[in-house]
């Protein structure tokens, strides 16, 4: 049998339902002053006080609830809206994504909490854009252009949201105290512009490998010593390479056939490591195909790209840094640092591939680095010889 208390929640939820927030805020309070409150009672209790236009008591109302369940997604999101209404969107943010970081631990959610998140995230995102808008106008009143400077332009976006922190993380060998620093410039290297003067004779073996169609293998091919990686691309011929160098060793009939290609490649500052390196290759994207974004091996070296048959519509994208590629253009670039390319053409797209030192690696760090590697690559377990 209902008992007053009973009958007093039901009419506060009714009262409610039909906008009538001074009388539900009326019977939860007297509920709650009865020792009767629930963490139930006190979001509704907010919600009527907010609609009273009353945050300080909706405020307090979370807080009862916030500091019992400071993961209570609805008090969470409420308190996010409380200071979006009262003009905070900056710390109501701070609530959205604290809603938004819990929500995948709390397992199955009604349909109205996921609505409210969901609201939540586009409340983020246009704070995002208001902010970026508002830096953009004070900037330009002090005269500050960042596109002018790209260093710049990249910490405003990680500022306001529009692009995360992309840091090296290669997958088998990390060297301490290096830059985190995504592309070269072709300028800073002394080779570059021999290398493109080559270009004609480089490109003419190439089109005679393609015409005749030899050589060419799939770019990702699984280790048969180790378990397959997914790779959306594996064992794909619309990524292909034709390789000049196998386990750092010549490989002596696709040599034969671009003696121009290798004899440039041989005059260049490549990595030399017994069994590993050099590598080099061409690396063929047929049309409108997309290299997921991945990881490099290594941040102890460079790759460079000399892009030789290159229709519109390629790109390059390193960390943050998306550029396009042009033919006869050298892309130095730091591979373990998340990367992707695409072909969006209807064409071929075909570059050069080879790796170099880094140039912050003196001559004894590059010398104790390939003694390192070659240990590593010659080590099978079975006692270290």
């Amino acid at each position: 049998m209902k008992n007053d208390l009973d009958r007093m929640w039901e009419a506060a939820v009714a009262a409610l339902g039909r906008g009538d927030a001074a009388a539900a805020r009326r019977s939860f309070e007297l509920i709650e002053a009865e020792g009767r409150g629930t963490h139930q009672l006190r979001l509704l209790l907010a919600q009527a006080c907010t609609m009273m236009a009353d945050a300080p008591a909706a405020h307090r109302a979370l807080d009862h609830v916030l500091r019992e369940e400071p993961n209570n997604l609805y008090a969470v999101l409420m308190r996010g809206d409380l200071l979006t209404a009262t003009g905070d969107p900056r710390a109501a943010v701070s609530w959205y994504q604290a809603a938004l970081a819990e929500a995948p631990r709390a397992g199955p959610m009604p349909a109205d909490l996921l609505a409210s998140l969901r609201q939540a995230e586009e409340k983020v995102a246009q704070a995002g854009r208001d902010f970026y808008d508002h830096l953009g106008e004070k900037l330009a009143t002090a005269g500050v252009s960042a596109a002018a400077h790209p260093r710049f332009a990249e910490a405003l976006d990680l500022l306001t949201g529009k692009a995360q922190v992309q840091l090296q993380q290669p997958t088998n060998f990390y060297y301490p105290q290096l830059p985190q620093r995504a592309f070269y410039e072709r300028e800073e290297f002394d080779w570059v512009e021999g290398l493109e003067a080559k270009l004609p004779a480089i490109r003419a073996e190439l089109e005679a490998v393609l015409d005749a169609d030899v050589g060419m293998s799939p770019y990702v091919v699984p280790d048969p010593a180790r378990p397959a990686k997914p790779h959306p691309l594996l064992r794909d011929p619309r990524w292909s390479a034709y390789h000049f160098f196998y386990q750092g060793k010549p490989v002596e009939e696709n040599v034969a056939r671009c003696p121009q290609t290798f004899a440039a490649l041989q005059a260049l500052p490549l990595c030399r490591i017994e069994e590993r390196s050099p590598f080099a290759m061409f690396s063929v994207l047929r049309p409108h195909t997309h290299i997921p974004p991945h990881h490099g091996m290594l941040n102890t070296r460079l790759i460079c790209h000399l892009p030789l048959i290159v229709p519109a519509g390629c790109r390059l994208r390193v960390g943050n840094s998306i550029r396009d590629v042009e033919a006869g253009r050298m892309m130095i670039f730091d591979d373990s640092i998340q990367h992707e390319a695409w072909n969006d053409s209807d064409e071929t797209r075909t570059v050069l591939i080879f790796e170099i030192w880094r140039p912050e690696l003196d001559d004894a760090e590059r010398a104790a680095l390939t003694a390192l590697f070659g240990a590593i690559g010659v080590y099978s377990g079975n006692g270290g010889n």
